[in-house]
């Protein structure tokens, strides 16, 4: 097979068909940038996963005046309750379980809490004594923060015993749901990327059916009449890969890291590394639909 000759005709395709390979290089950019958003995504909480749960707590909350429940009938937890919980804390049977915890009184709430609500009226309304004490607790694996919650749960001067980590799953929901709904609109679009390449394809066959009559009068194999309308699809493809890979790491340049890394510097980001491992991913998955799309209609095509 003449290697020149085949990128000739190639080239001559994209010419007569460049309106529609513009085309396909937008679907396909936009289809693949929905696809790398949606990896980084998945990147990102993975990332925060593995971060924020090793950081997740477990707050054992003492009862105050006006605790609820049955748990805290008897009002504020005496210094008994709360010398009971702290032994338990350090016996035989939750020690194991535990890297630290640490008591957080009345007042030290209540100083947190004017910190974290600074500038809220309801700092105005609130009075340290209505602030729970609490137990924050580190656990050497937080997957088993029910072993707290069965041994304090039920002790006198308990009001509740809270795993942070629920609070991180209905995060990380969110975004494994708008990951999902990426992934999605990205399947949509790649499913009209390749139907757009094979019409291409069909229609650059056909504006030059003369030439490829005259290949086949003088025993031009298959392969050989293929080969430049699979590498037009491929090229269009790529292109609009190169323009996807693009837009991701721009996206994780300008905002990812230059406006959410320096808005929310208590967590880490995906960085540009991460960008540039999806790149070739995506180099892949648009080359390979575009030479499949492309070599299906025309192979449909000469059969014809």
């Amino acid at each position: 097979m003449r290697l020149g000759l085949v990128l000739g005709e190639a080239a001559n395709g994209l010419r007569r068909n460049a309106s529609m390979v513009v085309s396909v290089v937008l679907v396909t950019f936009i289809s693949l940038t929905f696809v790398g958003v949606a990896v980084l995504m998945q990147m990102q909480i993975s990332q925060m996963k593995s971060v924020w749960y090793d950081k997740a707590q477990v707050a054992v909350y003492l009862c105050t005046d006006i605790s609820p429940g049955e748990s805290c009938a008897g009002g504020e937890a005496t210094q008994e309750q709360i010398d009971a919980v702290e032994a338990q804390l350090d016996s035989a049977v939750l020690s194991p379980f535990i890297d630290k915890w640490f008591f957080e009184s009345h007042e030290e709430a209540f100083k947190n809490f004017q910190k974290q609500f600074e500038g809220n009226p309801v700092t105005e309304y609130v009075t340290a004594d209505q602030l729970n004490q609490t137990f924050w607790v580190n656990l050497i694996d937080p997957s088993n923060a029910a072993v707290l919650s069965e041994s304090l749960g039920t002790m006198p001067g308990v009001e509740t015993v809270t795993d942070q980590r629920r609070y991180l799953d209905q995060i990380f929901s969110v975004l494994n749901a708008a990951s999902y709904t990426a992934i999605g609109i990205a399947a949509l679009m790649l499913i009209a990327a390749v139907l757009l390449i094979a019409t291409t394809i069909r229609l650059s066959a056909f504006s030059r059916r003369r030439e490829i009559g005259i290949m086949r009068l003088v025993g031009a194999s298959n392969r050989f009449i293929q080969t430049p309308f699979v590498l037009e699809g491929v090229f269009a493809a790529l292109l609009g890969s190169l323009l996807a890979g693009g837009a991701v790491v721009g996206i994780v340049h300008f905002f990812v890291q230059g406006y959410l890394g320096s808005a929310m510097q208590f967590t880490s980001f995906v960085d540009v590394k991460d960008a540039l491992v999806v790149v070739p991913i995506l180099l892949v998955v648009g080359a390979v639909l575009a030479a499949f799309s492309a070599n299906f209609a025309i192979s449909r095509y000469l059969k014809v």
